[in-house]
């Protein structure tokens, strides 16, 4: 049994790393729990996209919209965030290339123009192109394209980077890490915590759920039931030259995010879907999905429509019913936390701080109320 701990950090992805970081430099003991080898879920297959500038509320296939406006206070204060992170977590691939959100109808075009309104209330600078303002600045984009806005504070971190690096830098300063290791059993007993794995038992007051796709399982194994939905989502790489595209391209009315890695692919995203997620192995894609992001580069970027597909793979997310972050203390369990859902790569280091800020028993600088559990919460009888 191993009882020199004050939290248990489940899942070592994006979010896992950043929060097993803070809570380390913040004083606390913490062990980290993954089921497999860290980075290798959803937060290793993302696009790795920084969203300061709000997106497209539907991804292909979403149901509910996300309410884009609610989010952009949290979009400016994670901004910052990922500039400290990059300061003090070395090899962290962050790359603020900036980014440009296109409109190809008068009615993406007001889009634009509410949004921009929006960003310059909640501080985020963005500025309003025409479309053929835009294609004196990014000469690659399409006749289609009727305006634009900019945003130099978007980017990027390079997936296969920025989890690892973050997870390294929390063992550095303390952090114990044990990959492989299924959560297979969580029980509040007395005051403390007891999670199981195959070989060893934890004990602590503090455990953090952010095991992604996986996190509503790890709940309910304490009795909690979180309406959460495990999906999986699509991504291209196109071969490329170096400095064939140099920002982030995006499109404000549909699924659509194109930009250069540091290997030289041009990387799609979007949030197309895949095929069924699975518990244990990565879902098949759909060319149907692959198909349609690649119509979107033609229309878009027509010069780059001609440039080779190289890769296609999926990564598991994880979704609310009303495509909303999911951040705090689950009411009726003490010690227990969660954060997750929409933005979650971006909201990585804002979710680290604010939950240890909660676990220390301080009211977070930025409320996240209304993104808490319990609109997605109930309880097994046999939990409470």
């Amino acid at each position: 049994m191993q009882s020199d701990f004050d939290v248990v950090v489940v899942g070592a992805g994006i979010v896992g790393a950043a929060t097993a970081l803070a809570l380390t430099r913040s004083g606390a003991r913490v062990v980290v729990l993954d089921r497999s080898a860290p980075n290798t879920g959803g937060s290793g297959t993302t696009a790795g996209n920084l969203h300061i500038q709000t997106i497209h509320t539907r991804r292909p296939g979403q149901g509910a919209a996300v309410d884009v406006r609610r989010l952009l206070p949290l979009q400016h204060r994670t901004s910052s965030l990922w500039d400290d992170l990059a300061d003090s977590v070395p090899g962290l691939g962050l790359n603020r290339c900036g980014g440009y959100m296109v409109a190809e109808t008068d009615d993406q075009v007001q889009a634009l123009e509410t949004k921009h309104d929006w960003e310059r209330t909640a501080g985020i600078p963005t500025e309003v192109l025409t479309g053929s303002e835009a294609r004196r600045a990014l000469p690659a984009l399409g006749p289609s394209v009727e305006a634009a806005t900019w945003c130099p504070l978007d980017g990027f971190a390079e997936p296969d980077l920025a989890g690892p690096a973050t997870l390294r830098q929390a063992e550095a300063e303390g952090a114990v890490l044990r990959s492989h290791s299924p959560v297979t059993g969580v029980e509040r007993v007395g005051d403390l915590w007891t999670v199981t794995t195959p070989d060893s038992t934890w004990v602590a007051p503090t455990v953090i759920d952010v095991a992604g796709p996986w996190m509503a399982g790890i709940a309910s194994m304490a009795g909690i039931s979180l309406d959460l939905r495990p999906t999986s989502l699509q991504m291209h790489a196109l071969a490329a030259t170096p400095h064939t595209l140099d920002v982030l391209v995006q499109h404000v009315g549909e699924g659509m995010s194109i930009k250069q890695d540091r290997r030289g692919r041009l990387v799609l995203g979007g949030g197309w879907p895949a095929g069924t997620f699975h518990d244990t192995d990565a879902a098949s894609s759909l060319p149907e999905s692959t198909t349609g992001n690649l119509a979107q580069v033609e229309r878009l970027l027509p010069s780059l429509a001609a440039l080779p597909l190289v890769d296609t793979w999926t990564g598991p997310v994880l979704t609310t019913p009303d495509e909303m972050p999911v951040i705090g203390a689950v009411d009726g369990a003490p010690g227990f936390y969660v954060a997750g859902g929409t933005y979650s790569f971006t909201f990585a280091p804002l979710w680290a701080q604010l939950l240890t800020s909660m676990v220390h028993g301080r009211v977070p600088d930025i409320d996240v109320s209304e993104f808490s559990p319990a609109r997605l919460t109930s309880f097994a009888e046999h939990g409470r």
